[in-house]
Order: C-alpha cells, then structure tokens, then sequence
C-alpha cells in the first residue's frame, strides 16, 4: 500500500503519509504554503504525541519508574496504519505496541483524520483510552508554513494578527524545558516577525485566550500580498517557533500541555498542563488551515 495519500477539493490539495502520520504538502492556486522539509529542518508537520516539549533529562515517572521518552514523543517517528483514504478525507491510526510500553507505559489509540473542502485543510487528532486506567499524555501540532509566504515579500514584512490581544505573559524556552514568564512581544493584536524573535527558541504562549491566527505577507502598500488563516479547537496552548538561522518556515503550534518547567520533575500524572483520559474517554484536538 502507497505510503502517501492525496486529498483535495477545487481549491485546496494536501498529502499525508504514513510514516509519522504526517502532513507533508499543501498548496492552493499560489502554489505551496507548506514548508517543504529541507535541510534546514527535515519535517513538515509532525505530530507531537505522547507528551510536547522535553520531559526533564526525558524522563518520564509513573508509578515510581522511570521510562526513557525524548522530545515531542515517538509518533512523529512512527509508522501509522491507514483506516481510510478516499479523495478529500484520510485516516491513519496509531496504538501502543512492545516498543511503545517499554518507553510509555499507557494503552491508546491514536488518530489522525485529514480531511478538505473549499478552502479549508482540518486536521483531527484523536486520542482515545482503550484501557482500564486513566491514560496521561499531551498532544500537539507542530505545522510549519513557508516564511516567506511569496518569495517577493522579505520575511520582515510578514505578520501575525490574533482577535484579541493576549492578556498574560508568555513563557521563555530553555535547553527544550520552560523557564521564567517573559513579555509577549505585541503590538496590539499584531506579532511583528523578525528570526531574532526565535534566539532562544520558541514562543509559548500558555492558555491563550485566543483560537486562531492570521499568517500574511504585507505588499509595500501594507496589503495582505498572500494570507493564511490557521484556527484551533480542543488545544488550550500555543507555540511559535522557527530557526535563528534564516530557515524559510514558520511554525505555528497548537498544543494540549509543554514541556516541563525547570526544575520539575515528577510523576507523569502531576506535570503540570498534562492531559487526563478517563477509561473509554475519547477526545478531539483540530487544527484548520484555511488559504
């Protein structure tokens, strides 16, 4: 069976594949809007499961022992099964194995429903608990968008504009674990980009009041040349990162827990922000980029 999958509607075309369960392509009339998985960083969208972020020395502690999981988890390098695949909608399925229970020791089942129409990609994912016992885990996505958005546009000249202006503080990002608040570099609802914004890693921005954001590269005159709107539901948390190093991707996040903070560690069902599946709990996290 094709690793790779294409879906599609009159406007919009996205391809997954099975390994990682992972967006790799999508593009509308003007052309690709996905970053392409360069040298500079070599995915495109991958799935952050079973936590997000770093754990302390990536170590997970249930019950007293402790398990080796690295950072963002093991789906993104997993090999997903296909469920469905028609013309505008894919499915591809993940579950605990001999692998998984010797670094994460939890039952689950794991989803990702792709699906399109008009405009619009929406990407589901699924977490369910087949267990008996509550299932701990984070879940996040992590799709990076081309930076520059057209190649005439210089990435200075790129923005993000949120609905409302956030009212906290974000949260610094140090060796992957999350250090002190720090002031979220606003302007109003606008993010002004700039690759020094991305020194010292992410952006994380901790139950952010907002549920979408807009992408867009601004003309001379200040017009939008081209935009992408990517909106949230399920996720209560938000990352924002590239590479200091001129990397032409910009990711934009949503998440369901973080890393750990420094200094913490402890048991898995005490991290703070973490997720918490009752048995038979089934629960959805999308994400929809609409061009």
């Amino acid at each position: 069976m094709s690793e790779t999958h294409e879906i599609a509607s009159d406007r919009l075309r996205a391809t997954v594949r099975a390994q990682g369960g992972e967006l790799i392509a999508l593009a509308d009339a003007n052309g690709p809007a996905l970053w392409n998985g360069g040298p500079d960083w070599p995915r495109h969208a991958p799935v952050l499961f079973p936590i997000v972020g770093r754990l302390t020395d990536d170590t997970l502690i249930h019950e007293g022992r402790s398990y080796r999981l690295t950072q963002h988890g093991f789906a993104r390098d997993s090999l997903f099964t296909w469920v469905e695949r028609s013309t505008d909608r894919a499915v591809l399925e993940l579950r605990e194995s001999p692998e998984t229970l010797a670094i994460y020791p939890f039952r689950f089942v794991l989803q990702m429903i792709y699906a399109v129409a008009d405009d619009t990609l929406t990407v589901t994912s699924r977490v369910s608990n087949p267990a008996d016992v509550p299932l701990i885990c984070g879940v996040g996505a992590h799709p990076a968008f081309l930076w520059p958005l057209t190649e005439d546009i210089a990435k200075e000249a790129h923005r993000l504009t949120f609905p409302q202006a956030e009212p906290g503080q974000g949260l610094g990002v140090e060796a992957g674990l999350l250090g002190p608040a720090i002031p979220l570099p606003f302007s109003g609802t606008d993010l002004p980009l700039d690759e020094n914004l991305f020194v010292n890693d992410a952006i994380v921005i901790p139950d952010t009041v907002n549920r979408s954001v807009r992408f867009a590269a601004l003309d001379g005159s200040g017009r939008e040349s081209r935009a992408l709107t990517v909106s949230w539901e399920g996720y209560k948390d938000l990352g924002i990162w590239s590479k200091p190093t001129g990397a032409p991707f910009l990711c934009i996040e949503p998440w369901f827990s973080m890393a750990s903070p420094i200094g913490w560690q402890g048991e898995i069902a005490e991290k703070p922000g973490i997720l918490r599946l009752a048995p038979g709990e089934s629960r959805d996290f999308v994400w929809r980029a609409t061009l």
